[in-house]
């Protein structure tokens, strides 16, 4: 154990001293950059672009980059970036979490990796927990970017399919996570590719990584609608699954939460429908709606599984929910079982919603 940690400490010292030989080149090329007019500075970014476009790499390109970006942001917002913050920088760029403490600049440290990146002209997604913070920052941080000729869109809710899109072309576009991961559900289920507002996803920074690639990774984002199901249908098995016995026209499983019909079950829903067949091919949407109705009736418990709110049950489960046409991000409760409760509980039923899109936030090694 003690050798683990002693290596997992040299790996550290072993790749910061690595990375201290950048910061020093950085720090060499400091006065070189302090003498350029405001417009020698700006046309850095140009420069750099003709360098990339020869064959250079972002790599090579990232002392002058942060050089640039270091002296941009003392004549716009009076701040340098400080030595940790250039090695904080370095590690966002090669895509690792850089942890810092309150206080420490991280929002100024996002400006050195998210200026180089947007240098390829593919985009760059600087995503934080909320609105006010992409507001802030775009504007804040925004004057560093077009200071140095770069473009900063932002995503927020209300805008317009054109705004988006323009938002979404600039070199840098700050958004919440939640406004981004919806774009990226609706642009999954467009028929053109006109019609998608993103790009082809290049480069993102997280802000508060922790709290949305863990905490908020446990809610799904999900595009709904509503499904064709005829609510007649949840009165009519609702009915039915009335007169059904436990563990005699069908069983439970409490502890994974599962139910099946038995044989009996099964003969007795056939003779009430009027089918020959429960299980033939052409019944599969009356196997569905049987099943869920027996798990309504056995495992669903008011205050519990679902609430009656306002004269409307609502699961308990809650799923972070848009419309296929809206922006909103909103809380709702949405699953079949819903018009199940509402018409076992002799309440109108509403048709259940759909949700022909869903993703969640997730961390990948690449």
């Amino acid at each position: 154990m003690l050798k683990l940690i002693k290596d997992l400490f040299d790996s550290n010292a072993r790749e910061i001293k690595r990375l201290q030989q950048i910061v020093d080149r950085i720090n060499t090329l400091e006065p070189e950059y302090v003498k350029l007019s405001d417009e020698a500075l700006r046309a850095t970014t140009a420069r750099l672009r003709e360098r990339l476009a020869n064959g250079s790499t972002l790599n090579d390109l990232l002392p002058d980059a942060f050089a640039a970006v270091r002296e941009a942001s003392k004549r716009t917002i009076g701040q340098r970036h400080f030595d940790v913050q250039l090695l904080g920088g370095m590690v966002l760029h090669s895509g690792r979490i850089a942890e810092m403490k309150t206080g420490e600049g991280k929002t100024l440290v996002a400006t050195l990796a998210a200026y180089l990146n947007a240098l390829p002209g593919h985009g760059v997604h600087v995503v934080t927990v909320n609105d006010y913070l992409a507001r802030f920052h775009s504007e804040w941080m925004g004057q560093i970017y077009r200071f140095l000729g770069l473009e900063v869109g932002l995503i927020v809710h209300g805008l317009s399919f054109a705004e988006r899109r323009a938002a979404y072309a600039a070199d840098i576009t700050y958004g919440t996570n939640n406004e981004f991961g919806f774009d990226y559900l609706r642009d999954n289920m467009v028929a053109e590719p006109s019609q998608m507002v993103q790009r082809k996803l290049f480069y993102a920074i997280v802000d508060e990584v922790d709290s949305i690639l863990i905490d908020e990774a446990r809610t799904p984002l999900i595009i709904s609608g509503q499904s064709e199901d005829s609510t007649d249908l949840y009165y009519r098995f609702a009915k039915l699954v009335t007169s059904f016995r436990p563990d005699v026209d069908y069983t439970v499983d409490e502890k994974l939460k599962t139910v099946a019909a038995t044989e009996v079950g099964v003969h007795k829903a056939e003779r009430a429908l009027g089918v020959e067949n429960l299980y033939d091919n052409t019944n599969l949407t009356l196997q569905h709606h049987l099943n869920q109705a027996i798990r309504a009736k056995a495992l669903m418990k008011l205050d519990r599984d679902y609430v009656n709110q306002n004269g409307e049950l609502l699961l308990s489960t809650s799923l972070r929910v848009a419309s296929c046409t809206g922006g909103a991000t909103v809380r709702d409760y949405t699953r079949p079982l819903r018009p199940r409760k509402a018409s076992k509980s002799k309440k109108r039923a509403r048709r259940s919603r759909v949700s022909p899109s869903r993703t969640t936030f997730a961390c990948t090694k690449s």
